[in-house]
Formats: structure tokens, C-alpha cells, sequence
């Protein structure tokens, strides 16, 4: 017996009767981690069968829709597919391409639909999202390209 407020200090009797305890259990701590060990393994393997499948199979026109109805454009205002530029656009001003940087970052559009819509390279839309990052709407102006990029 322990007297009250005295800690219990554990001798090498203890220490051995919980280390047999533990040997007891063994087998069932260690099949408790390799089940859950081997359910994560198939959960990652499932997880890639189905990235492969989006990877692989085209695209139908459903999953190509808009995701959104509309989202909030560069100067606050909601935009929707029928406010964005039109697809033959060939004259970019800072509005425009602010537009459709809005519309794909708030998932109106894809980058690939973007890029196709506009015909546009990922890289130059990738810049217009850099320089409204660095530099705001102003780094998306054509001219005095060196101030805004450096």
C-alpha cells in the first residue's frame, strides 16, 4: 500500500509485469497497424486509379461547364460567362485580361478553357496572374513593361 500524497515510484517488478503486458498485446497492436497500415495503402492506390482516369479520359461537355454562376471581377462587380470578353478578342487592355484572370481563379473558367476561349499559352496567362500578384492591374499595362517587371 501507498500512503496518500507519497508518488508511487515503480520498481523493476512493475516495469517487467507492464513490459509482459505489453508482449501480450503485441500481436494485437501490431495487426491493428498493418490493417490500417494496408487501408491507407489501398485508399492511396484507389486515389491514383481515379487521378489516372481523370488524367487520361477526355473531357465531356458537362465536366467543361462552368463550375460557378459568376464571381467578383477586378472593380467588385459580379461577372458571369456572358461578361467576359468575347473569344474573338485581339486588343487586350488591363480590364480584359484582369477578367479572365478573375474568372479562372474564381472557377468560372479552367485555364485550359481560357487558354483555348482566347487562344492564349499558359505561360502568357500565367503572367497576367504574376503581374497582378506583384504589381496589381497596373502590371498587366503593355506599355512600360520595365517598370512593372524587372
Amino acid at each position: 500500500m501507498t500512503a496518500v500524497g507519497v508518488a508511487c515510484v515503480p520498481t523493476v517488478a512493475h516495469l517487467e509485469s507492464k513490459f509482459e503486458l505489453f508482449e501480450l498485446f503485441r500481436p494485437i497492436i501490431h495487426d491493428n497497424f498493418t490493417r490500417k497500415l494496408r487501408l491507407s495503402l489501398i485508399e492511396l492506390s484507389y486515389l491514383d486509379v481515379m487521378v489516372s482516369k481523370l488524367v487520361t479520359s477526355p473531357m465531356t461537355e458537362h465536366q467543361m461547364k462552368p463550375r460557378v454562376r459568376y464571381v467578383i471581377g477586378p472593380d467588385g462587380s459580379p461577372l458571369t460567362v456572358a461578361d467576359l470578353p468575347s473569344r474573338d478578342t485581339k486588343r487586350w487592355v488591363i480590364r480584359r485580361k484582369a477578367e479572365v484572370v478573375a474568372a479562372v481563379r474564381g472557377g468560372l473558367l479552367s485555364i485550359e478553357e481560357a487558354c483555348e476561349r482566347y487562344t492564349l499559352t499558359v505561360d502568357e496567362f500565367l503572367s497576367w496572374q504574376r503581374s497582378i500578384d506583384r504589381h496589381g492591374l497596373p502590371g498587366l499595362r503593355a506599355t512600360r513593361v520595365q517598370d512593372y517587371r524587372g
